[in-house]
């Protein structure tokens, strides 16, 4: 996927939650070989030329591909599975590749822990007892600066920029680069499949993604604007006001020591 995954597990590390790490490394390699746009041998690259049929794809493919649809359908068609023109469900692949890794650390007693996958995040739990997450979100203008920050529990954040990748996010409806007037904006949720995909769609609408928003029950928005402003919904807590000059993405931030982190590019 073109990006290093770590893994923050803050409990005790049993020998249940440590294979449930290996096997969650393992499911995010198998997504990269089953859904890689870079791959020609991925089942997606297959799909998209012709070679495959999508009955003969793993069950993932068509899970992820009805999750594209509806994701399209909520957004108004600025979601799509192909937004240049060929196959590419990526906009949906990575944050629910990261849930699921998350699901499989939590299925095996891991309850407090921190997934990211290139600044999108799953957190479940707290970051130490008593002791919420914090999440700083990159400005897209200073490198190693903050805009703001989310604090909570049990949560998914995920944002969408140019920064780091450049005009990477497509306009569906006209295949070139969204010009959105958005530098970047970051979404916080409960679930990452959700979150990462809306975050995608917010960026390529652009300005009216600040009254979609509005119908999307569980959702809020910050956002940083290509004149150096900020906008936030506003159901959007635990935020500070935008820096001046405001890297694409989110990290974490807890100065309570804890597992250390596995990284792994993909």
């Amino acid at each position: 996927m073109g990006t290093v995954f770590s893994f923050d597990i803050r409990d005790t590390p049993t020998p249940a939650i440590r294979r449930a790490l290996e096997q969650a490394v393992a499911w995010l390699h198998r997504v990269d070989e089953v859904f890689s746009t870079y791959r020609p041998d991925s089942q997606i690259s297959r799909l998209d030329r012709g070679e495959m049929n999508l009955v003969d794809c793993d069950a993932e493919v068509a899970e992820v591909l009805q999750l594209c649809e509806s994701a399209e359908r909520i957004s108004g068609g600025w979601f799509s599975r192909a937004p240049g023109g060929r196959l590419d469900p990526t906009g949906m692949v990575k944050g629910w590749a990261i849930e699921r890794a998350s699901g499989i650390l939590e299925w095996a007693g891991a309850r407090n822990t921190c997934v990211n996958g290139g600044g999108d995040i799953q957190l479940r739990g707290e970051c130490a007892p008593g002791v919420p997450w914090q999440v700083g979100i990159a400005n897209p203008l200073r490198p190693g600066g903050l805009c703001t920050l989310v604090t909570g529990r049990d949560l998914a954040v995920a944002t969408s920029g140019t920064a780091e990748r450049g005009a990477h996010i497509l306009d569906p409806h006209t295949g070139r680069p969204a010009a959105s007037g958005l530098l970047s904006i970051t979404l916080v949720g409960r679930h990452l499949t959700n979150v990462d995909a809306y975050a995608t769609a917010a960026f390529a609408m652009g300005p009216s993604a600040r009254g979609w928003f509005e119908s999307l029950p569980g959702v809020e928005a910050f956002a940083v604007t290509s004149d150096a402003r900020a906008w936030w919904t506003s159901g959007f807590t635990d935020k500070t006001p935008p820096q001046h000059g405001l890297a694409e993405g989110s990290r974490t931030a807890c100065s309570t020591p804890g597992v250390t982190p596995s990284s792994h590019r993909h």
